[in-house]
């Protein structure tokens, strides 16, 4: 077994595998017993598919000995959030009404990691169709923060990020309605990407809020996101990006950052982690702008009005022939979703246009390139402290995403340290439409300044005798 096999990047994992020092085959066989013997206490998981891993790893296998490499990607097992339908296996969606389907195709994102050559390892748990930041889920059970396993890891997406923060998987897809994908990897200490809205095709994937829902790479470094948005954009959309520049330094980029909402009732400790990567950015070279942004309470409003009412649309049929389906939480939730009038979901359509309009204007008059923010502003709840009533609001209390998603512009959460009880800060860096690989390359400048993959793999929270109840 290669020394510490199960921390290592895309990259590395895939020169491993083209120089056949391990094979597609023995590499699944170790992570599926990884898998196995940290799934009783993590939860990470709610489908492993160890048949159809071993079976693609076999064709992977058989594919390098005759010179065929599809990509980066070739042989190295992700998992995937089981939101997504993947011809001939379950898709739960988190919840008991879709326990039992079965998917006749495979969601758009997931056939272009397959062509592409990835091994999907498993389908990984989730807030209960995705409503909710803390994936305590009342049917499949809670996933667990690795860090501190009494805690939650954040959510939708809780699965997704603990499977990569544990080494059960290589990278991972999550989605992101209102920060599913940042606020995990950042409880998670792992890096998470919101692509531009519809840069990554939906279809296939059960929605939330189609107006707001976004698919995204969750990985351990900033340039493996890099590797699976190349596979995972929209073939048509792909041409409008550029990810193939990166920076040395950050001289001549300007930050914006706006002081109101994104680091106000922030934990003070937790305010000066991100403090710190702040200046980081500073010494290596990138100018600070302090800059205001209007209307953020009225827009955040409507990013709440938007969502509960387009997701009680969606779920309207369902809810009303199966109510006791549903856990109590995503209940609540849906029946303030009945409650919007057309009126009021109008006005949130106009004042998210007007929002949008007056971020770009302020990037724009500044000569902005990003906007930088804290991604979770208090430490993660215990599992169990919220009730049902309560957890609408999670995702605006334990972090500062769901702008990114009222906006639909790329967004990439970057940790950047620990509290004193070790558990992960992440900060955001958003960019302006069609800009992801700038963002990218701003990350991964500061990724590569601290050093911070390495102090990741040798943390004692990574290792498998200390991940125990």
């Amino acid at each position: 077994m290669i020394k510490e096999l199960f921390f290592k990047d895309i990259q590395t994992i895939s020169g491993f595998l083209q120089r056949k020092e391990i094979s597609p085959v023995e590499l699944t066989k170790q992570l599926i017993e990884r898998i196995e013997e940290l799934e009783p206490t993590l939860n990470a998981y709610i489908t492993v598919l160890k048949e159809e891993a071993l079976k693609q790893a076999v064709s992977m296998e058989k594919e390098f000995a005759e010179g065929n490499i599809r990509s980066s990607l070739h042989g190295v097992p992700i998992a995937i959030k089981d939101i997504f339908e993947m011809k001939g296996s379950i898709t739960t969606s988190g919840s008991k009404v879709f326990e039992h389907f079965i998917a006749e195709r495979d969601a758009k994102v997931m056939a272009q990691l397959k062509a592409a050559g990835a091994i999907v390892i498993g389908k990984t748990n989730l807030h209960e169709f995705a409503m909710g930041a803390t994936t305590e889920n009342p049917h499949y059970g809670s996933t667990r923060n690795p860090w501190n396993i009494k805690k939650i890891p954040g959510g939708s997406s809780g699965g997704s990020a603990v499977g990569v923060a544990t080494g059960t998987a290589f990278g991972a897809v999550g989605t992101d309605t209102g920060g599913s994908i940042r606020l995990p990897a950042a409880l998670c200490g792992i890096v998470g990407l919101k692509p531009t809205y519809n840069l990554v095709n939906t279809d296939g994937c059960m929605p939330l809020s189609w107006t707001l829902d976004h698919i995204g790479p969750m990985t351990r470094t900033v340039a493996d996101s890099r590797i699976m948005l190349r596979i995972m954009a929209d073939p048509e959309m792909v041409s409008l990006i550029d990810l193939g520049t990166e920076l040395t330094d950050l001289h001549g980029v300007r930050i914006g950052v706006c002081e109101k909402y994104f680091f106000e009732s922030m934990d003070p400790e937790m305010k000066n982690v991100v403090q710190a990567a702040l200046l980081q950015l500073m010494e290596l070279g990138a100018e600070v702008v302090s800059i205001k942004l209007e209307d953020l309470e009225e827009a955040i409003e409507a990013q709440k009005m938007i969502s509960k009412s387009e997701a009680y649309t969606l779920h309207e049929e369902n809810f009303a022939k199966t109510p006791e389906l549903y856990g109590k939480d995503i209940a609540y939730r849906l029946n303030l979703g009945r409650s919007v009038p057309a009126t009021q979901y109008i006005r949130a359509r106009n004042t998210r246009k007007r929002f949008i309009g007056h971020v770009l204007e302020s990037m724009s008059q500044q000569g902005l390139d990003v906007l930088f923010t804290p991604t979770n502003a208090i430490p993660p709840f215990d599992i169990g402290s919220i009730q049902p009533e309560e957890s609408l609001n999670n995702i605006f209390t334990l972090g500062r995403t769901p702008l990114g998603n009222l906006l639909g512009f790329p967004v990439i959460s970057v940790p950047c340290g620990f509290t004193e009880e070790k558990m992960p800060v992440g900060f955001q860096l958003i960019g302006k439409p069609y800009d992801d690989g700038k963002i990218m390359n701003i990350a991964e400048v500061y990724e590569k300044s601290t050093n911070w993959v390495s102090c990741l793999e040798k943390n004692n929270a990574y290792k498998a005798e200390n991940i125990t109840l």
